[in-house]
């Protein structure tokens, strides 16, 4: 009985975690949640959550013992990409790596029953980006242990204030004709965050999904020049999208950048998983968990609304 099942959340101010959090509330789960700082928790959700709020890190692996006491199951929806003191590009993940292990063996510590991760796709016979290769470095250090984890691994976001959909916006918003680097040819398939959703708290319901690695894709494939394309005809707007053979990504991230008024640390990582293709090798997820999956066109569209509707945090942390 989910009334007095206790689900600890980490990263709920991030872009899927808010979310998760309102989603998982709604449904009647008792949700607690581990964060860095509660006054800015609280400052973007000020009446929730109702299992308690801990502030805590897990690089320093401090609140989790705290936090992880009573718990029925867990959601692991942190990364520290994009932090702002971020140095090398190793850095970030040496820091997942840690705060991975810390959760790991705070849970078993704890005797938590399960952990639902959320990683990113991507092939790893193929040379992954760092990125993407930290992103299920994570995921196979949370399944080492005696917690059951569940692993879903989806690629571009389809979201308001999602890092990858502000990138696609800010690109095809400000620039009448995009040239832009060979890797608009790699081909993705795009999901909802609606359906993201659907999937993780689907997980939490579906034992079944226990120590599995699931891969989570919307129902189209296609190149990223053409999701530009997808985007500009929702926002009704003519665009030119040119490859050029040569850019190499560090100049292709400032000139994201520049753009997108996004940070480096943010958009160099993600630029390099850009010559990573993102699809779906396998489906058993849809017949676990059974749901209807959102058109492109349709995320999109709902995503311009949310950004229309109000203030987005593009927040990753």
């Amino acid at each position: 009985d989910m009334d007095n099942e206790t689900i600890l959340l980490t990263g709920a101010t991030g872009f899927i975690g808010g979310r998760l959090l309102r989603r998982l509330t709604e449904k009647g789960y008792n949700v607690r949640c581990l964060v860095r700082s509660k006054s800015k928790f609280q400052s973007l959700f000020p009446d929730l959550p109702a299992g308690g709020l801990i502030e805590g890190d897990l690089v320093q692996g401090t609140g989790l013992a705290q936090a992880m006491h009573g718990v029925d199951a867990s959601y692991y929806l942190v990364h520290s990409m994009g932090s702002e003191n971020q140095g090398e590009k190793s850095e970030f993940a040496d820091r997942d790596r840690i705060a991975a292990e810390n959760f790991l063996q705070s849970a078993e510590d704890a005797g938590i029953s399960r952990v639902i991760y959320l990683s990113g796709l991507g092939d790893t016979r193929a040379e992954l980006s760092t990125h993407l290769s930290s992103r299920q470095e994570v995921g196979q250090i949370l399944a080492s242990g005696s917690v059951a984890a569940t692993e879903l691994r989806a690629g571009v976001i389809i979201g308001a204030g999602g890092a990858s959909f502000e990138i696609i916006r800010s690109l095809v918003e400000r620039l009448p004709v995009i040239v832009a680097p060979i890797w608009i040819s790699t081909r993705c398939q795009p999901i909802a965050v609606d359906n993201v959703l659907d999937y993780l708290v689907g997980c939490l319901q579906v034992p079944q999904t226990a120590g599995q690695v699931l891969e989570i894709c919307g129902p189209e494939q296609l190149s990223y020049r053409e999701l530009m394309q997808e985007y500009a005809e929702a926002r009704g707007l003519k665009r030119i999208i040119m490859p050029v053979p040569v850019l190499p990504p560090k100049l292709t991230s400032y000139w994201v950048q520049l753009v997108t008024s996004m940070p480096c640390s943010l958009v160099l990582p993600l630029i390099e998983g850009l010559k990573n293709a993102v699809i779906c090798q396998e489906e058993r997820i849809q017949e676990l968990i059974p749901i209807q999956l959102i058109s492109l066109q349709e995320a999109i569209c709902t995503a311009l609304a949310e950004e229309d509707a109000g203030p987005v945090k593009s927040n990753t942390s």
